[in-house]
């Protein structure tokens, strides 16, 4: 996203729509891009500086770390911000912020159940005869290392 500092009014603008997905080079079986980056920011020059501030997000493909299935999600980045002094040319290309705002909220490991809506499949499971105490937590099992001969 390429900003001409020209076209930007005293009071500021508000640029909101889609753009290419910033992040292609991460087109992996883990993740991969399944839509163009929305985005709703606002644009001012104050002071010899650049500001935007704003929303992001970016719809992606996830591999879960547990099932290894792969699963929908979107980055959301619902605070982006950038103050950029201006010392050079008068077209500002936004992307590498755009990109390092998204990759900063690219979850480092993924779980296809974190938002609730489904359960992973790899999920550990509780044993049958494990027998919670009061406050609910299970009473730990030492019976396999007291067989253990040393």
């Amino acid at each position: 996203m390429k900003i001409h500092l020209r076209q930007i009014p005293a009071d500021g603008l508000h640029l909101e729509g889609e753009e290419e997905c910033p992040i292609p080079e991460l087109a992996t079986d883990d993740v991969r891009c399944t839509g163009p980056l929305r985005y709703s920011l606002d644009v001012g020059i104050s002071e010899g500086a650049l500001w935007a501030s704003g929303t992001l997000a970016q719809p992606v493909e996830l591999r879960c770390v547990r099932c290894l299935e792969s699963f929908p999600f979107d980055i959301e980045a619902k605070a982006f911000s950038l103050h950029l002094d201006l010392t050079g040319p008068e077209l500002i290309d936004l992307t590498p912020y755009l990109r390092e705002d998204i990759l900063l909220n690219l979850p480092a490991h993924p779980h296809c159940d974190r938002e609730g809506g489904r359960k992973c499949p790899a999920e550990p499971r509780s044993e049958p005869d494990a027998s919670p105490t009061e406050d609910g937590k299970r009473q730990p099992d030492w019976s396999a290392l007291d067989k253990l001969k040393l």
